[in-house]
């Protein structure tokens, strides 16, 4: 059986896969969406890594595994396959970033001064409210359990720097995005330079919580065109 362990995240809970679960689960595929917790102090992508890492490495060696990263979860793909000393049969970026090692979180534009000029107000991202995500999560229970789980990180996670093995990728990657997302768009625009099985769906950025069947489509064609994809680049 194919397994999806399915990383939210770190701004977020794992609210963010409930609605996917029972869809995957539905198909034959089982998954795993593990709670990355709410480390209190760096390496904050560490403690992430480890605790995704436990999931994969509790997974049978003997299946195909995919490692599935939403938003921010997407950069600790890497760092999760090598803490579990396990071998995956893919990642898949789902509207996330993708893994650089050369730079910080907040990368150095103006998201990265937008982050300074909260900090120096003693605020944190993220502060979203219910209006935020009224268009975005049409169900209110939903909205309200994810709002629930906000995760508001310090400064010093937004300064780390995630480090990526040089081997990475070890296996075919895919992307899925969620259009439009403007804070996707290079990495988007990458995975299809890259060649990377790539799916497009005009979306908001938490669309699992809203079309799950739509996205439980697009992961497995994207999983799909991966099992025949080359050397990975």
């Amino acid at each position: 059986m194919t397994t999806f362990v399915l990383l939210h995240s770190p701004l977020v809970g794992p609210v963010t896969w409930s609605a996917l679960l029972p869809e995957l689960e539905s198909r034959g595929i089982r998954t795993l969406a593990p709670d990355l917790g709410y480390p209190t102090r760096p390496p904050f992508w560490s403690a992430h890594a480890n605790a995704a890492g436990a999931a994969l490495a509790s997974t049978s060696p003997d299946e195909p595994v995919f490692l599935v990263g939403h938003s921010g979860a997407g950069a600790l793909l890497p760092a999760v396959r090598e803490r579990s000393a396990r071998g995956v049969a893919g990642y898949v970026f789902v509207d996330a970033g993708l893994p650089d090692g050369t730079q910080p979180r907040k990368g150095r534009g103006e998201f990265a001064a937008h982050l300074a000029d909260l900090h120096s107000r003693g605020r944190r991202l993220p502060s979203w409210t219910d209006e935020d995500f009224r268009e975005v999560i049409p169900n209110p229970g939903l909205r309200r359990r994810l709002l629930a789980d906000l995760r508001p990180q310090p400064a010093e996670f937004w300064d780390e720097t995630i480090p990526v093995a040089p081997a990475w990728p070890d296996a075919p990657c895919g992307y899925i995005r969620f259009s439009p997302n403007p804070s996707y768009d290079d990495a988007a625009a990458a995975a299809q330079a890259r060649g990377w099985p790539y799916r497009d769906i005009s979306a908001g950025h938490f669309h699992m919580l809203v079309e799950p069947a739509a996205v439980a489509d697009a992961l497995l064609v994207v999983t799909g065109a991966m099992r025949h994809a080359g050397t990975p680049r």
